[in-house]
C-alpha cells in the first residue's frame, strides 16, 4: 500500500511517515522543505518531493498511486508573513489535496486541523461540539480547511478530520522546547495563578489516531478530538516538567494583564519593522486560555486509546533537546528520530498491508505516577 504524507518532513509528519515505514507501507512525501529528519526518512525507504501543496500539479503527482492520503502540511504560526500565506497553505493547498483525493481514487483522506478551531474553552472541558471560536488566523484558516474537506465529501471522497491538541515530543519546535528552557532555569515566571488546564498529546498517541482515521471502516466526514489522557493545571505541568528533567522548579505568580499589555506594544512595535517579535499576544495567552477536552468519541468510534502516558512523553523528549544542544542554545545540526517508545507492528495491531484496528491491542507505556492537578477528560 502506498501512503502520501503531506508535511511528511516536518514534526508531526516525520513521526508518522517513520511508523508506516516500520508497518512496511510504500510511504511518500510531500514538504517544501527538508526537515529535521530528512536523512533519516530517505535511509528508511521514504520517496520523498520537495515542493508545496499549494502547487497543483506536484499535488497531482503526488498523491496519484495512492491509496491513502495523510494531510498534515500547514502554515503554523508563521510571524512576519501575510495573511494570504496562511490562506494559501491551510485552504487552498487543501483544496489542491482533496480535489486529486477524489479524482484519483484515493481510499481515504486524513485531515489535520487543530483543537484550537475551539479557541478558548469556556465550558469546564470541551469536545467535538464545542463552538467553533477561531482565536487567531492560523485557527481559522484551518477551520476553513475543514469545510473544504467536508465539501469534497459531500462530492463523494472519503475523507476524516483529526483536531489534536498540544502536540509534543522529540522534534517538537514550539512551546514544550521554550517550557523546557524556562524549567531548566530553577525558577519559573507564571503570569496568572497557573490554574487554566492545557491538554497536551504525545506525538506517538497522535500517529496513532491518524492510522485509526486512515483505516477504522464505516466512518466518514468525521472530525475528533485527539489527546492524551488528561489536560494538566499549568502550575501542575510545570512541575512534570521539572520532575522530568530531575530538576528542582519554584513557580513565582505576577499579575497578567501587564504582560498582555506589553505584548501587545511589543508586537505592534516590531511588524511595521518586519522583526520578530520576543513578545505577542498569542504567546503570552498561553497562561490564561482553558483548553480541555473530552477525547471519548475518539475512544468509541476509533478505538483510540493514548499509550504513552506524560512522564514518560516528558521525558523522552527532555532527553532528546539534551542530547542534541537545544537546552543549552546550541542545537546540532545532525538530528535523528529516537527509538519509538510505544511497541511494534503486530503489538499495535496493525501488520504491515493489513487493515485494522489499534489501540486495544497495544500496550500502554507509563513512567510513574500521574500527574497532580489531572483533569479526566475520557
Amino acid at each position: 500500500m502506498t501512503t502520501l504524507v503531506t508535511g511528511g518532513t516536518g514534526f508531526t509528519g516525520s513521526h508518522l511517515v517513520r511508523r508506516l515505514l516500520e508497518r512496511g507501507q510504500h510511504v511518500r512525501v510531500l514538504d517544501n522543505q527538508p526537515g529535521l529528519f530528512h536523512d533519516d526518512l530517505k535511509a528508511m525507504g521514504a520517496e520523498i518531493m520537495i515542493a508545496s501543496v499549494t502547487d497543483a500539479k506536484a499535488v497531482d503527482q503526488a498523491v496519484e498511486g495512492c491509496e491513502v492520503v495523510q494531510h498534515t502540511a500547514a502554515a503554523f504560526r508563521k510571524l512576519n508573513v501575510p495573511a494570504q500565506h496562511y490562506w494559501d497553505v491551510n485552504v487552498e493547498g487543501t483544496r489542491n489535496v482533496a480535489d486529486a483525493c477524489l479524482r484519483y481514487g484515493v481510499r481515504r483522506l486524513v485531515y489535520c486541523s487543530t483543537q484550537g478551531v475551539h479557541g478558548h474553552v469556556a465550558d469546564e472541558i470541551g469536545n467535538e461540539q464545542s463552538p467553533i471560536a477561531p482565536a487567531d488566523y492560523y485557527q481559522e484558516t484551518k477551520y476553513e480547511g475543514e469545510k473544504v474537506v467536508q465539501g469534497y465529501v459531500q462530492k463523494g471522497l472519503d475523507a476524516n478530520i483529526i483536531r489534536p491538541t498540544a502536540i509534543y515530543g522529540p522534534g517538537d519546535p514550539g512551546r514544550f522546547l521554550i517550557l523546557f528552557k524556562l524549567v531548566q532555569r530553577g525558577t519559573f515566571h507564571m503570569f496568572g495563578p497557573g490554574t487554566s488546564h492545557y491538554h497536551p498529546v504525545h506525538i506517538e498517541n497522535l500517529v496513532d489516531s491518524f492510522e485509526l482515521a486512515a483505516e477504522k471502516e464505516g466512518i466518514t466526514g468525521e472530525a475528533f478530538i485527539i489527546g492524551d489522557d488528561h489536560s494538566y493545571e499549568l502550575n501542575a505541568l510545570v512541575r512534570e516538567v521539572a520532575r522530568a528533567m530531575d530538576r528542582d522548579v519554584t513557580i513565582k505568580h505576577w499579575p497578567f494583564a501587564p504582560l498582555r499589555a506589553a505584548s501587545v506594544v511589543c508586537e505592534a512595535m516590531c511588524k511595521p519593522i518586519r522583526v520578530t517579535p520576543p513578545l505577542f499576544p498569542r504567546r503570552v495567552d498561553w497562561f490564561k486560555q482553558h483548553r480541555s477536552f473530552d477525547i471519548s468519541k475518539a475512544r468509541e468510534v476509533l478505538g483510540y486509546e493514548p499509550r504513552v502516558d506524560l512522564p514518560t512523553g516528558l521525558k523522552q523528549t527532555g532527553e532528546w533537546y539534551r542530547q542534541y544542544g537545544y537546552l543549552d542554545g546550541h542545537p546540532q545540526r545532525d538530528v535523528h528520530l529516537p527509538p519509538s517508545l510505544t511497541e511494534g507492528p503486530e503489538a499495535a495491531g496493525l501488520e504491515s498491508g493489513v487493515h485494522a484496528r489499534i489501540g486495544d491491542g497495544g500496550n500502554r507505556i507509563h513512567g510513574g505516577a500521574s500527574c497532580t492537578d489531572a483533569r479526566q477528560t475520557g
